[in-house]
C-alpha cells in the first residue's frame, strides 16, 4: 500500500513540474459552439445560451468533471455577433480547478448571396486552483500511523491566474461548413510550480448537409474534427442523421473511444447526451464517459437584412 501511495505522489509531482496542461474536450462539440471556435459567436442569429456538462472516466477515483455555460447573439450595428463563455473543470475531485471567463466578438461578412464568413477573437482570464491540503508526500508517512508529519517538498502554489487570447474563422452556406480556431495563441504562463506555458490548441472542422427529402427535414451530415495541441492530436471522424426533431450521431476518436449521441430539438430547445465508449487500453477502467448539453433559443425581431444562419448540427 505504501508503494501505492509513493507511486501517485511520483506521479503527481511529475505531472505538477514537468507535464503541460491539454485542454478538456467535449464529444458534442458543436452543442458548445463558442468553445470549439470563437467565430461561431452569433452564427444562430437570435439570442442563444447553451449549457454543457461532462463527466469523464467516473469510475477513477480521481474523476475529471467539465461545466460550461455560454451565451451569444448577433448584433447589426456590431456587424457580427457577440458572446460569453464560462467553463470550469474539476479533477481529482476538486484538488486541482480550472476556471476560466471569455468574451467573444466575431464580424460576419457575407461574401455573396450563397456564402459567409466570420472572424472570431476571443479574450479569457482564468484561474488554476489546488488544494494543497489533499496533497500527501513520501516524508509525511509515519509507518503506523500513516500522514502524520509536516512535509519538507517544495508545496505548488495554491492559484495562478493570467489572460488568454484565442482567434478563428468560420466558412458556410447552405450546405456545407468548415472551420479553422488557434486558442492559446500568447501560451500563457499558468504553472503552479515554475514556470509552465499553455500549449497553443489547434482545431480544423468540417461537414456537410446531405438532405435525404426537401425542407432539410431529415438528412445526413458527415463531419471531421482535428486538433492538435503540443505532442497530442486528436481525429473525431463522424456521421449525424437527423429525422425532423430527432437526431442520432455516430464517432469515432482516433484509438481512444467510439461514441453514440442522442438528441431531441426543436426551434426553440435542443437537448443531447453522448456516451463515450473507450476502446483503449484503459477500456474496462474508466466506464466511459457521459456528456449532456442543452441549448434554449430564444425567438427575435425579424432580420432587417439578408443574414444567414449555419445549418450545422446542434451536437
Amino acid at each position: 500500500m505504501t508503494k501505492r501511495i509513493l507511486l501517485i505522489l511520483l506521479v503527481f509531482t511529475a505531472v505538477l513540474n514537468d507535464l503541460r496542461a491539454q485542454d478538456p474536450q467535449f464529444t458534442q462539440f458543436y452543442a458548445n459552439p463558442l468553445y470549439l471556435n470563437p467565430a461561431f459567436a452569433g452564427t444562430a442569429r437570435c439570442a442563444r445560451i447553451c449549457m454543457n456538462y461532462r463527466n469523464q472516466w467516473p469510475n477513477l477515483s480521481g474523476t475529471y468533471v467539465t461545466y460550461s455555460a455560454s451565451y451569444d447573439q448577433h448584433f447589426d450595428f456590431m456587424a457580427g455577433g457577440l458572446g460569453v463563455i464560462v467553463m470550469s473543470d474539476d479533477q481529482a475531485r476538486g484538488t486541482l480547478r480550472n476556471t476560466n471567463a471569455s468574451l467573444v466578438y466575431s464580424y460576419h461578412a457575407a461574401i455573396n448571396r450563397e456564402f459567409s464568413l466570420k472572424f472570431g477573437i476571443q479574450a479569457t482570464y482564468f484561474q488554476k486552483t489546488l488544494d494543497r491540503g489533499r496533497l500527501n508526500f513520501g516524508d509525511m508517512i509515519d509507518a503506523r500511523r500513516g500522514f502524520v508529519w509536516n512535509t519538507s517538498e517544495i508545496v505548488p502554489s495554491a492559484k495562478k491566474s493570467n489572460a488568454d487570447f484565442s482567434a478563428g474563422v468560420l466558412g458556410y452556406s447552405k450546405n456545407y461548413f468548415f472551420g479553422f480556431a488557434a486558442h492559446h495563441i500568447t501560451q500563457p504562463d499558468e504553472g503552479l510550480l515554475g514556470q509552465s506555458k499553455l500549449p497553443a490548441k489547434f482545431t480544423g472542422h468540417a461537414g456537410m448537409i446531405i438532405p435525404l427529402e426537401k425542407g432539410n427535414e431529415s438528412y445526413l451530415s458527415p463531419n471531421v474534427l482535428f486538433q492538435a495541441q503540443q505532442k497530442f492530436q486528436q481525429l473525431n471522424l463522424g456521421l449525424y442523421y437527423v429525422k425532423g426533431a430527432f437526431v442520432a450521431g455516430l464517432w469515432y476518436r482516433n484509438m481512444d473511444a467510439i461514441i453514440a449521441l442522442v438528441g431531441l430539438q426543436n426551434n426553440n430547445f435542443k437537448f443531447g447526451y453522448s456516451y463515450d465508449v473507450t476502446i483503449s487500453k484503459l477500456s474496462g477502467n474508466t466506464a466511459g464517459s457521459h456528456e449532456v448539453s442543452l441549448q434554449i433559443q430564444f425567438e427575435c425581431k425579424p432580420k432587417k437584412k439578408k443574414y444567414r444562419t449555419i445549418s450545422c448540427p446542434s451536437f
